[in-house]
């Protein structure tokens, strides 16, 4: 899983495109209650995890997750 700073993204787009599992999408397209739920935790968790600054391979089981509705439920910190 990533994240995306808030506070940094210029609103382009660009990353819903390149995204291999179509996870990310535009704030714009997701209803009210979860736009603030994933504002919320973009901000939090881009503050923790460290910053991708290279193209690398998904993780071993990234594509299993591809399909699971509700992922972040299953999230533990």
């Amino acid at each position: 899983m990533l994240v995306i700073n808030p506070d940094e993204c210029i609103d382009c787009g660009i990353c819903v495109p390149e995204c291999p599992v179509d996870a990310i999408v535009s704030d714009v397209d997701l209803p009210e209650p979860d736009k603030i739920i994933w504002m919320e935790r973009n901000a939090k968790y881009s503050q923790i995890w460290p910053n991708i600054d290279e193209e690398k391979a998904p993780l071993e089981d990234a594509y299993e997750w591809e399909n699971i509705p509700h992922k972040f439920e299953k999230f533990v910190e």
